[in-house]
């Protein structure tokens, strides 16, 4: 490869060199500095194409590259509702910092400044993040600007792989205690919600699981995870299969969660009969709207947290799940068995989530010492 400099001002520079190949590919780059400092960047790019990192510059911005991205990928490789949160994360937390910044252009040293800033005053209007939600902003960023180097090649790497999400504190995972579950179910019981809330409860079923279950997928002292109900702005409801093969699952019932579901499906029967809705079918929902159709997850939560509110607990939906995994893993059920029964990915997330509430185990001292003793 050759390649040499012409002086075209006082301190600017035209550099020129050849890529090889045939026909031949010529690059002309404009520098500004000293001769010896033009030199020093010609050399650089040769290297750069001679390991075959050298990249043709763009002057798109972060902002346009993800707009692209968007388009051109998430809108055919992910679920509804997750492009909407993952537009939602772009236009409120990246683009309004950090949107101008050309893609090329962009250091580990500006995520870093981000993640702090969106720590400090958040969104546009000027409220603090929480830890977990700048977490899932470096997630989308590492994502998407892992397809800016493959394979789109318009980065030689990943800005976001040198940088660290800030830690999630213990307290963003709420988790319920005894007094506030046993508040929770008595003032509940009676009302259209408590099933659902038991079983949310019972099995840590996110909220578009729950929203999507049948009568069919109970079978005998077990449940079946089969789809989610999912619910976004521009398409409405719809039924979906699970992201991973893991949200796929069968989950075992206790007891006292049977016997509640089949007081739940009396109840129902009652109802679908005074609405003339005849008996419930396989098919039919277990936690139906009051007409027996979908019930929006939107509307669930907004329906849950209005009785938290009129209890003056600061309980949100989600939490009945992290409460059900905290329960197992304080009666210490294995990270995978708690993996597979909250349908995550890997048992990796799960510890990544619930790992602090797992205590030390001092079984092993016990092991060991009792090897020692046999071994005199």
């Amino acid at each position: 490869m050759k390649g040499h400099i012409r002086q075209r001002g006082a301190r600017s520079w035209e550099i020129k060199f050849d890529l090889g190949g045939r026909p031949r590919q010529t690059r002309y780059h404009s520098f500004k500095g000293t001769r010896r400092q033009a030199q020093a960047e010609l050399t650089r790019l040769l290297a750069e194409a001679q390991r075959g990192q050298y990249l043709d510059p763009s002057r798109e911005t972060l902002a346009e590259f993800l707009d692209r991205w968007d388009r051109d990928w998430a809108a055919d490789n992910v679920s509804a509702k997750t492009r909407e949160r993952y537009r939602q994360l772009i236009h409120n937390q990246i683009v309004p910092h950090i949107g101008q910044l050309a893609l090329q252009k962009l250091r580990p040293a500006d995520l870093s400044q981000l993640y702090a800033r969106l720590l400090r005053q958040g969104s546009t209007d000027g409220t603090p993040l929480a830890a977990r939600t700048v977490g899932h902003v470096h997630r989308l960023l590492g994502k998407a600007l892992a397809h800016a180097v493959h394979p789109w090649a318009l980065l030689a790497q990943n800005p976001a792989r040198g940088v660290k999400p800030p830690r999630v504190a213990t307290s963003e995972i709420e988790i319920l205690r005894d007094d506030q579950i046993a508040t929770m179910l008595s003032t509940l019981k009676g009302r259209a919600i408590y099933p659902l809330v038991i079983v949310a409860l019972g099995t840590g079923l996110r909220r578009g699981e729950l929203c999507a279950l049948r009568w069919r997928d109970l079978d005998g002292d077990r449940l079946r995870v089969e789809r989610s109900l999912e619910q976004t702005r521009s398409g409405g409801l719809r039924f979906k299969a699970p992201k991973t093969s893991y949200g796929r699952r069968s989950i075992s019932l206790a007891p006292s969660l049977i016997a509640e579901l089949r007081s739940h499906y009396k109840a129902q029967a009652q109802h679908r009969l005074a609405l003339g809705l005849g008996k419930a079918g396989p098919d039919d929902l277990i936690f139906p709207n009051y007409l027996g159709e979908p019930r929006a997850p939107d509307g669930l939560t907004k329906e849950f947290t209005a009785a938290m509110r009129e209890l003056g607990l600061p309980i949100t939906l989600h939490a009945l799940r992290h409460t059900h995994a905290s329960q197992l893993i304080s009666a210490g059920v294995d990270v995978l068995t708690v993996s597979r029964r909250l349908g995550h990915g890997s048992a990796a997330i799960t510890l990544g989530v619930y790992g602090h509430l797992m205590r030390s185990d001092d079984k092993t001292a016990a092991v060991v010492e009792a090897t020692l003793t046999k071994s005199r």
